[in-house]
């Protein structure tokens, strides 16, 4: 399997799934829904959705019936983006290669957009519940863990805890829950609800939850690294921005060379947790590696 043709087909799948659940530019108010579409689709590798896809395929599952959970994911992953990068938390300027929602439609409507696309998120993994009786159980399961993983117990609470910590000299416990949570939640939720959704037992859903849980970690360990190391004009955000607040990153508390080989032996951690699945399972396995190899 050739990982950059398998990554730009699914990211297709999902940009017409978004574009089709998305309210359209012209609907009112409009200002507001330009500013959600101008977020949503700047580009992004659609990682989350993508793993939820992948789950489903190593599971055997439609993908079809998961395109919602999907497509909700990156909604709430990009209202989290469009919400970090203000002036009040990290007032970055460029986000996926261009201004950022808040440079572009100013700070309130920016605010405004991301709420919407979290509760137009919600209404998709409620509507699946509410639609497709036979996998109702599966999707409410899949709605509490996305929900969990989001909020203060997740992803928000790692923000919380990474803005705390800014300036201070922190431990690698103490960093690794933010990673944990801040990055690392939304990744771990996208795995369990699209193995969920596809029809993974509970022997899947725990091997999945292992791969998951390591690769998300290694994700957020390797942006580190690139916030060092990496190509503004490449990567399409700012860089050095981490060292400039005085944030915790993994070259800061370790060093460049041994932040590498935490993510290598975290790769091999997910990968490790794939060897009860066949070729199905195989896209996680290359975008483990990529999620790595991006660093070096």
């Amino acid at each position: 399997m050739e990982l950059a043709r398998y990554l730009k087909d699914r990211q297709q799948l999902i940009d017409a799934a978004l574009d089709r659940y998305l309210p359209a530019a012209d609907t009112l108010p409009v200002r507001l829904h330009q500013a959600m579409r101008y977020s949503m689709f700047a580009g992004g590798k659609r990682l989350r959705p993508i793993l939820a896809l992948a789950a489903c395929d190593a599971v055997g599952g439609d993908l079809k019936t998961v395109m919602p959970v999907a497509c909700a994911l990156e909604m709430i992953h990009t209202y989290s983006l469009i919400h970090d990068d203000l002036p009040a938390m990290d007032d970055d300027d460029f986000r996926r290669g261009r201004e950022t929602c808040h440079k572009v439609y100013g700070e309130a409507l920016a605010i405004l957009a991301g709420d919407a696309l979290l509760t137009e998120a919600f209404i998709l993994l409620g509507g699946m519940a509410a639609d497709k009786p036979e996998i109702a159980k599966s999707s409410c399961r899949a709605l509490h863990i996305i929900a969990r993983c989001a909020g203060s117990r997740g992803m928000v609470g790692g923000q919380v805890v990474d803005m705390d910590s800014e300036g201070k000299e922190i431990d690698l416990p103490t960093l690794e829950y933010i990673h944990t949570h801040k990055t690392g939640a939304l990744i771990l939720a996208s795995v369990q609800a699209g193995c969920l959704i596809g029809g993974g037992g509970e022997v899947a859903f725990e091997a999945l939850t292992r791969y998951a849980g390591a690769a998300g970690l290694a994700f957020q360990v390797a942006d580190d690294i690139l916030d060092v190391v990496g190509d503004q004009a490449l990567l399409g955000k700012d860089v050095g921005s981490d060292e400039a607040r005085g944030k915790a990153t993994y070259p800061a508390l370790l060093g460049l060379s041994e932040a590498r080989g935490r993510a290598v032996e975290l790769r091999d951690v997910a990968l490790a947790s794939l060897s009860g699945f066949g070729p199905d399972a195989d896209p996680l396995r290359q975008i483990a590696h990529y999620i790595v190899d991006r660093s070096f």
